[in-house]
């Protein structure tokens, strides 16, 4: 499977910042002058940009650049310090990092804080695979995507003081519980669904912490690089990670993990080839996951699990849903994130009525 350069287009005229500024910062820094900016359309958090340079030699080279969205943002969210420290820190004991060329917290050079680091070469799967596979590849490809998330898991956060310094204790799951609560009442719209009997739900089923691990929070394979052979070169976009519960990087997980038999308005915001034959059902997921790891969560828990990584995604889609109503931005792209999460309401409450 040939790789590709992934998505990059010309740069939105919302998003554009100053090329000559960014050139003479990167200077500082050793690398040559910026030769192209392109923008990345995958993500809906924060900006990514694709910087080519040029060296002393004439040869181009491929950096990254990450900057937060303009308009309101929650509360701790988009902090380009943080995902850059996790990374600088997490590089010498996980290998599945970029390397990062350095962070500018000074929002008087481009407008915003922002970081950069290498661009990592290779692919990485967006809606569909660029071809097709067989089902034994697809099987192959999803056991090393768990193999490197049991690998995360297993990092030793007491070991790197920068990454221990993530943690808050026990009761991370509750913590999670009422911040999401509090980041959906933060970024209601005229159009948001009543959610009380979700939440109220959510808050009476929580499950105590199983552990207290380095958690990467939006792990899916978008956000991997992957070689030829579908293995894994770097897990990208550590926006969220922090320490906490393991399972509950399993809940963000499967809850963008759409199968081939799921219903059509699901299948309409699938963003990873997670419908292709062989790949693992959300079930297969769990329980793989749990037999590595030795985990054992209750049916109940599980239900839990599921539903709050969908009530999380809904939160996520109702904060930029929230800058699209307000003009924040104009990405016709969110133009429908209204619409999804009114799905994802209804879906955690047949999810919870099955359960009953």
């Amino acid at each position: 499977m040939s790789s590709s350069d992934n998505n990059a287009k010309p740069v939105r005229d919302e998003d554009a910042f100053d090329v000559d500024a960014l050139s003479a910062w990167l200077a500082e820094r050793g690398e040559g002058p910026v030769t192209e900016v392109q923008q990345f359309r995958g993500g809906a958090s924060n900006l990514t940009y694709l910087v080519r340079t040029a060296s002393t030699d004439g040869q181009s080279r491929d950096l990254i650049l990450r900057r937060p969205p303009s308009g309101t943002k929650a509360a701790g969210a988009h902090d380009m310090g943080r995902e850059h420290g996790i990374q600088a820190a997490l590089a010498p004991v996980f290998p599945y990092v970029a390397t990062m060329i350095g962070h500018e917290p000074d929002e008087s050079v481009l407008g915003s804080e922002f970081y950069v680091m290498e661009k990592v070469p290779g692919q990485i799967l967006r809606q569909d695979l660029p071809e097709p596979v067989a089902p034994e590849v697809a099987d192959a490809l999803c056991q090393r995507v768990l193999d490197v998330l049991v690998a995360l898991h297993s990092v030793d956060v007491s070991a790197v003081p920068e990454l221990a310094a993530l943690g808050k204790g026990e009761g991370y799951v509750g913590r999670q519980v009422r911040g999401w609560i509090r980041r959906l009442d933060g970024s209601r719209t005229d159009d948001t669904g009543d959610w009380s009997d979700v939440l109220a739900w959510i808050e009476e089923h929580q499950p105590a912490d199983t552990g207290q691990v380095l958690i990467h929070n939006d792990y899916r394979l978008d956000n991997l690089v992957l070689d030829d052979d579908l293995g894994v070169r770097a897990v990208l976009d550590w926006e969220l990670a922090t320490v906490g519960d393991p399972l509950m990087d399993l809940s963000s997980m499967i809850a963008y993990w759409v199968e081939a038999d799921d219903d059509e308005l699901f299948q309409l915001f699938r963003r990873q080839p997670s419908n292709a034959p062989g790949m693992w059902t959300r079930r297969e997921w769990v329980d793989r996951y749990c037999a590595a790891t030795g985990h054992a969560p209750s049916e109940r828990d599980l239900v839990f699990y599921e539903v709050f990584g969908l009530f999380r995604l809904a939160v996520i889609a109702q904060q930029i849903w929230y800058r699209y109503v307000h003009k924040q931005t104009t990405n016709e792209s969110y133009a429908l994130l209204g619409q999804v999460v009114s799905y994802l309401e209804q879906r955690c409450r047949r999810l919870i009525g099955e359960a009953a």
